[in-house]
């Protein structure tokens, strides 16, 4: 390991690090490179509690065993990566495991509210894919008591000044500087491909500015807005991670797109229903008389079809995401039930709410959440059933990372591959990774991997920071200010588009390009559509070309449609990355669906392989060529457990539509 180098530089600049994102991943990140003394500029979209993190609801995993069940840490470890039908690198997956429980333990050091059992120990509920109690939880606020833990953190580090390495104070300087409003603009790249910074724009007031630092990390979330509807929010257009990759960075895994099996439909922003739901008691069902219009309330118990239970009676309503979205889009799209004649199932928690103590029960572990439901649905969820249909929730893919493998089997502490993106320089964690879920992941992993993902992160950087032989603040102004002016020209350009030239509206092809991923991007992939998908997104690159900005900006101003024009050239480049992957993969596995190949519809077919391990067990790799995505593929790393069958113990075998052409995609994924 290198010696530790010096906070200052030769001529006395304090050498930062840059962290974009203020999410759990972020701050996360942030506070470790503080604790190695490393000073941070933090640059976040929105005020850090207003990052995505804080609309988790349901819990984070740790396999802490207070109930006796016999749960270990190599437990979870085995079932997260067999419920990413094995996909996923084996050594991370395991350093995450084991850290579980020591991360909890310092969440709740922190003040994070956790509920309790009578007897004061944390108390943890059943998530899916799992048979144990492993899910620490706050209420259904989770995310939010998590998120607003860590920044506490990190306001904490904000009043702290620099030292240099005599113990000196440096004036001025604070350990972080938090930057909110700020939008990342591109990555300032030497003549070696190293990254040595950012640029960036205020959003309050249009300047761009161009951030030295000695390493980089995106904890940028997801691409949620690429599918225009989805649980995230509306901030979550992958534009940082489509930036990167359009820079160079390898982005990874793109065709595996989580679809959350309970949301509430809705035509515009969908709303999580969250897991912890089911984890409580409630109960998925339909009526059993397709033509049943009544309302859920009025259908007896005999008249309802649990087919989550019937189908999957071990696990119940609490199979992995990927599985129980396709058994509601299923029953729902292929075999003709609903819920009062909509599109439409109903979960249920009215039987868990026939006492005041059952009802008492039910507030005090889900109010968050139900409060949701009936705020925005306008009915009371805990006396009648909730209208839920999968939504957009998670992307498994995200920027390629790399890691080193330790002698225990998990990840070497400190090494500068861990979260390194294929960029020297720049790191990713949190959701704009792909490393920790495979082709699935399991619910209340997320919290867990951006929380241990930023603790690996961190170190990393700052081992990658003392190894080099020269700071990014002692390189000539004239690397900045190249990059500087270029992102400066560029949104000047997109802000003077008008006039006959530019007659595209982009909200209106944003809309056409979120309608067209989520019917046929989503739960269900044929391919004669992910042909036409890859067509019609030539068509809107071009269209783009063409997309107006619709209130022109005057030179240094803001202007949101011509800040939107930059994030929709991203949100396009990471569909075709999406679509491509999902096309070229001849798969069924986790997530990535395609009904032609499913042995149980196609019993006689010899090209129904399902999961093909023999050719799919990879990595898919996409890089930039200038005009979009060039794919190939790496070895996934199995050395810790063999590969298994993904078995949840379904009863049933599915059965295909009776007479029905192939549906085009839920209408309110």
């Amino acid at each position: 390991m290198a010696a530790k180098s010096s906070i200052l530089t030769q001529s006395n600049q304090v050498r930062r690090a840059i962290v974009v994102g203020g999410g759990l991943g972020g701050l996360m990140t942030v506070i470790k490179l503080c604790e190695a003394g490393i000073p941070v500029d933090l640059l976040s979209l929105v005020p850090v509690k207003r990052s995505h993190s804080v609309c988790a609801q349901g819990g984070i995993n740790a396999s802490v065993n207070v109930k006796g069940e016999g749960d270990s840490p190599y437990t979870h470890f085995y079932e997260t990566v067999k419920g990413g039908d094995f996909l996923a690198n084996q050594p991370p997956c395991k350093g995450m495991a084991d850290a579980a429980p020591g991360i909890v333990f310092m969440l709740d050091r922190m003040g994070v509210p956790f509920n309790r059992t009578p007897e004061g120990n944390l108390d943890f509920r059943r998530f899916g894919g799992t048979l144990f109690h492993r899910t620490a939880f706050a209420g259904a606020t989770t995310g939010q008591q998590l998120l607003y833990a860590l920044d506490e953190q990190v306001r904490r580090y904000e009043t702290l000044d620099v030292e240099d390495d005599r113990g000196v104070t440096v004036p001025g300087e604070k350990m972080v500087r938090k930057f909110e409003f700020w939008d990342l603009a591109g990555l300032v790249l030497d003549d070696s491909g190293v990254c040595r910074g950012v640029v960036a724009q205020d959003l309050k007031n249009g300047e761009m500015r161009a951030f030295r630092g000695d390493a980089v990390c995106l904890a940028t979330g997801g691409p949620g807005l690429v599918f225009g509807r989805s649980t995230n929010s509306v901030i979550n257009t992958g534009s940082a991670a489509a930036i990167a990759y359009k820079q160079g960075a390898i982005y990874a895994n793109g065709e595996f797109i989580q679809v959350h099996p309970t949301a509430i439909p809705a035509a515009d922003k969908l709303r999580l229903i969250s897991e912890s739901v089911r984890g409580e008691g409630g109960r998925v069902w339909v009526p059993k008389d397709r033509k049943d219009r009544r309302h859920g309330r009025d259908i007896p118990e005999a008249e309802r079809y649990y087919f989550l239970e019937e189908r999957y009676p071990k696990y119940r309503n609490l199979v992995p995401r990927d599985i129980a979205s396709r058994e509601i889009f299923r029953t729902v799209i292929h075999e003709g039930y609903s819920a009062e004649g909509e599109q439409a199932a109903y979960l249920d928690v009215t039987h868990l709410c026939k006492t005041a103590a059952g009802k008492s029960a039910v507030r005090k572990k889900l109010e968050g959440v139900l409060e949701i439901y009936e705020k925005f649905a306008g009915a009371d969820p805990y006396e009648n059933p909730m209208k839920i249909f999968p939504a957009v929730h998670y992307s498994m893919g995200g920027l390629w990372v790399d890691f080193e493998k330790g002698a225990d089997g998990s990840l070497k502490p400190g090494s500068a591959r861990n979260q390194a993106t294929s960029i020297p320089g720049l790191y990713a964690t949190g959701e704009s990774d792909y490393q920790y879920h495979g082709a699935n992941r399991l619910g209340a992993n997320s919290l867990l991997s951006c929380i241990y993902g930023g603790m690996v992160t961190g170190p990393a950087m700052a081992a990658w920071r003392d190894a080099q032989p020269q700071s990014a603040f002692d390189l000539s102004s004239t690397l900045f200010d190249t990059e500087h002016k270029r992102r400066v020209d560029e949104y000047a350009a997109l802000g003077s588009r008008s006039g006959s030239d530019y007659s595209v509206n982009p909200y209106q092809l944003h809309e056409k390009l979120g309608e067209m991923m989520l019917q046929k991007v989503t739960v269900e992939r044929h391919d004669a559509e992910l042909d036409g998908v890859l067509s019609s997104l030539q068509d809107m690159k071009a269209q783009w070309r063409k997309a107006a900005a619709l209130d022109p900006a005057a030179k240094g101003t803001i202007n949101q449609p011509t800040v939107f024009l930059r994030h929709l050239d991203g949100m396009l480049a990471l569909a075709e990355v999406i679509a491509r992957g999902a096309r070229d993969r001849e798969e069924c596995r986790g997530a990535h669906y395609k009904p032609a190949l499913d042995p149980e519809l196609h019993p006689d077919d010899p090209k129904a392989v399902g999961r093909d391990d023999a050719r799919w067990l990879k990595t898919t790799l996409a890089t930039f060529d200038g005009e979009g995505p060039a794919l190939r593929y790496e070895a996934v790393d199995v050395s810790l457990e063999p590969l298994a069958k993904r078995d949840y113990g379904k009863v049933s075998a599915a059965k295909p539509p009776p007479g029905e052409a192939a549906a085009q995609g839920p209408a309110n994924t």
